[in-house]
């Protein structure tokens, strides 16, 4: 069994470790940063630095090291967004820059597809610009996105949250929009691995890709990576917060100004990204593999629950191609929520997900033996006298 070691904070605070059986999610801290990474972040907080130099090197190296034309550090996905529309909404004119997020009289209309419509999609309303919903909940066509298009629509954000059903494929996407002038910003937060998606939608056209580097990658749980075409990410950076320029005689800060990145974290990304990119991802998968066949193995023996290997889908947490544990419960008696509140509420705490009443174990953030403490914990919420007494 994996032993939890309390750190001396979270004990003067009276914070729990947690076992993480729902992936990398934000709301429970990301990932887990390897001693390299840590090294190289500690490095960086002992010295004094021009930040736009580092921004600038920064992004140099981590396009050549994912084949894009340039790249920027930003402090988390949703940052990333809010620059990367700005940037398409300004196109590089100051007086443009310094007035968001009031956008009269700029391109401030953003194309997404009905399908795409997500809980993280108010972040493009930061910057002044208005939501264009195109399509409907069945399918969008290239006719749709097409006629959506106008002198105000400063881009399209296409939300990658393949395999999903009707929605306009990006390829597809790509041709309309670059055969009428507007970019296309891929929001790919989540959705590495597979590691080959760094250069994925780069190589398909996307004129600016987004990812977290605070999830699979491995870094601070608060940053995130632009790549993508030079002269659209030389703008995200002067939108970013360390760049200052004079607007009438006055120094001005834009937009990303409250959306700061530290020495620190921009050195623990190149860290992770050069780590994870000479990381056996094969390996990792085979290992997350073995953990649910276990799990499923064990588990199949309670008479009270229905467990398999999960089918992918889009709608579950990114990424999708990660194996995971599905618990289906036959009986009214004890459901999905209530055993996963007991799971949470346990020590140490369990944090798996449910949807469609149905609990879900995502291995890709369990440490070795982790799997076996769900086990022992879920047999025994399941053997419970009075969830067993109510099914005879």
């Amino acid at each position: 069994m994996v032993a939890h070691r309390m750190p001396k904070v979270l004990r003067v605070l009276g914070v729990r470790p947690i076992i993480n059986a729902s992936g990398t999610l934000t709301v429970l801290g990301g990932s887990v940063i390897h001693s390299d990474i840590l090294h190289a972040w500690r490095e960086a907080s002992e010295v004094f630095l021009d930040m736009k130099e580092l921004h600038a090197k920064a992004g140099r190296f981590i396009a050549r090291l994912v084949g894009a034309e340039a790249a920027y550090v930003t402090c988390g996905t949703a940052a990333s967004l809010v620059i990367s529309v700005a940037a398409c909404m300004t196109r590089g004119e100051t007086n443009k820059m310094a007035r968001l997020p009031k956008s009269e009289g700029m391109r401030n209309e953003v194309v997404v597809q009905r399908l795409h419509r997500n809980e993280f999609e108010y972040t493009i309303g930061l910057t002044g610009a208005r939501i264009i919903e195109i399509g409907d909940e069945q399918r969008t066509t290239p006719q749709d996105l097409s006629n959506a298009i106008s002198q105000r629509t400063a881009a399209v954000v296409y939300f990658a949250f393949n395999p999903q059903q009707g929605v306009l494929p990006l390829e597809q996407a790509l041709e309309v929009c670059h055969r009428q002038s507007v970019p296309v910003i891929v929001d790919a937060a989540a959705e590495i691995p597979p590691k080959e998606n760094l250069g994925k939608f780069i190589e398909m056209g996307a004129d600016l890709v987004l990812f977290s580097a605070g999830k699979d990658i491995g870094a601070p749980n608060d940053t995130g990576i632009i790549l993508g075409r030079r002269d659209l990410v030389e703008m995200c950076m002067r939108l970013g917060p360390h760049n200052t320029e004079s607007v009438k005689g006055r120094p001005r800060d834009y937009i990303g100004r409250p959306m700061k990145t530290s020495k620190e974290d921009i050195s623990a990304v190149v860290a992770a990204l050069t780590r994870y990119l000479q990381t056996d991802h094969g390996r990792r998968l085979r290992r997350m593999e073995r953990m649910v066949r276990y799990m499923v193995s064990a588990l199949s023996k309670c008479e009270t629950v229905k467990v398999r290997e999960a089918d992918p889908a889009y709608d579950h947490p990114r990424p999708v191609c990660i194996p995971r544990v599905e618990l289906e419960f036959p009986s009214q008696a004890l459901g999905a929520d209530e055993v996963a509140r007991r799971l949470r509420e346990g020590e140490p705490p369990i944090h798996a997900y449910v949807m469609n009443q149905r609990l879900y174990i995502n291995p890709q953030c369990l440490h070795s033996g982790e799997e076996r403490i769900i086990v022992s914990r879920l047999s025994r919420i399941l053997s419970e006298r009075r969830y067993t007494n109510s099914r005879h």
